[in-house]
């Protein structure tokens, strides 16, 4: 079961590479650490904070620049980069807002606004108009509805809740009411194909390609979900969003596993039967972010005990325990952050010492550039489910670093 479009599937490289060999590619609550509005500029930043912003504004202008309408390529250099794969991943461009509106300074949070009024763009030219967002699209400038590609059609609940929090989030900033409807849009084309009355309630997994409703639910995506509709309601004061939350809040307490002191990844298909066969780390880490409830803080420890990797002079956390054979770097960036914001005892040199590896594969690691973060350590780094990350510079994996840098957490508005 894939939590949603994060890991690169191995189809997908076999098309790419196929692709490429044939032409050139297209060119193509309590929270953290809450920043004032506008108190943190690029300059305030500390230094590798500062070049991992500047990676992710290369990357957004790398097809266009200014104000055009644009979303952001995920990946680049090294096994991808070769394959020609330049796809954006929309939970990889909410991140980026996210990391945006943490730095602070008016011209973050302009490039911010340019990728959130993007993603409104493809909400609204989107052919079913009802409000959804695709896994992934060409980071092509948009200039007109024909120049919307997409890259996987997929609907699935957890790219488009993180889309959500991130809309809400520029709401929460800029008062500009346009991302807070697109922000409703998305929780209400949830509630309409994912609500789910099996078992514990909760949220499917959305719509495959051909709009076949995923039948599984995933515990990852109903933490989303809970962070998103918590956002609603704050923001526009409808209780109704309350409601939504708790019922996807109901979900994620029945996946607690009190004894292992974990949450299962979710449910198979039929919606009840707690999924035991994979054991991710981001399940884990995201529960306690978006919770803050002490009653489920073995949660991270169980991250720390059970997916440790030593990789060379690097240390962190693989994806999941079936493949512990190299260091997902995006997820020890989250690790960190839920370490920093639990503050127990020696919780804060763990983080200390996870953001510090990850300092060194920025400035040191093979395939560094001396500013993003690579996805993994390793290339085919497994997600134990049939997908892989790869030694490649990642924004999702920089988006988290500068979150993390800045103790900031996502699934609360960043103020």
């Amino acid at each position: 079961m894939r939590a949603f479009a994060r890991a690169v599937p191995l189809a997908v490289i076999l098309s790419v590479a196929a692709s490429a060999a044939s032409g050139p590619a297209s060119a193509g609550v309590p929270a953290g650490r809450s920043h004032a509005r506008g108190e943190i500029g690029r300059n305030a930043l500390a230094p590798d904070v500062a070049r991992a912003v500047t990676f992710l504004d290369r990357m957004m202008d790398k097809y266009a620049t200014g104000r055009t309408r644009r979303l952001v390529q995920s990946f680049t250099g090294g096994l991808l980069g070769r394959q020609g794969f330049t796809d954006s991943e929309t939970y990889d461009d909410a991140l980026i807002i996210d990391a945006y509106l943490s730095a602070g300074s008016p011209a973050a949070l302009s490039r911010a606004r340019v990728i959130g009024d993007a993603l409104l763009y493809i909400q609204a030219h989107d052919p079913r108009h009802d409000g959804r967002i695709r896994a992934a699209y060409a980071p092509r400038p948009l200039t007109s509805p024909a120049a919307i590609r997409v890259t996987d059609p997929t609907s699935d609940v957890g790219n488009m809740a993180w889309v959500g929090q991130a809309l809400a989030q520029l709401y929460a900033r800029t008062g500009i009411r346009s991302y807070l409807r697109g922000a409703a849009a998305i929780g209400n084309w949830v509630v309409a194909h994912a609500r789910d009355r099996r078992g514990a309630g909760g949220y499917t997994g959305g719509l495959t390609p051909r709009g076949k409703r995923f039948p599984w639910k995933s515990t990852e995506h109903n933490i989303d979900l809970y962070a998103l509709f918590r956002m609603l309601a704050a923001e526009t004061g409808n209780r109704a969003w309350s409601s939504r939350a708790a019922w996807a809040l109901r979900f994620v307490k029945a996946m607690w596993n009190p004894s292992d002191g974990r949450f299962y990844v979710g449910t198979t298909g039929d919606g009840v039967t707690p999924n035991n066969s994979e054991l991710p780390e981001d399940v884990n880490s995201w529960s306690y972010l978006a919770l803050r409830n002490p009653a489920y803080t073995a949660s991270v420890t169980w991250d720390v005990r059970h997916l440790a990797v030593t990789a060379g002079r690097l240390g962190g956390v693989s994806f999941c325990a079936g493949d512990r054979s190299g260091v997902w770097f995006e997820g020890t960036a989250h690790l960190a952050d839920a370490l920093e914001l639990r503050s127990g005892p020696g919780d804060s040199a763990q983080a200390a010492a996870y953001l510090a590896d990850i300092r060194y594969a920025q400035a040191r690691e093979a395939g560094h550039d001396g500013f993003g973060i690579i996805a993994a350590s390793k290339n085919w780094l497994s997600d134990c489910d049939g997908d892989f990350y790869f030694a490649s510079l990642h924004t999702g994996a920089t988006a988290w670093f500068v979150l993390a840098s800045l103790r900031a957490n996502p699934f609360f508005l960043i103020r």
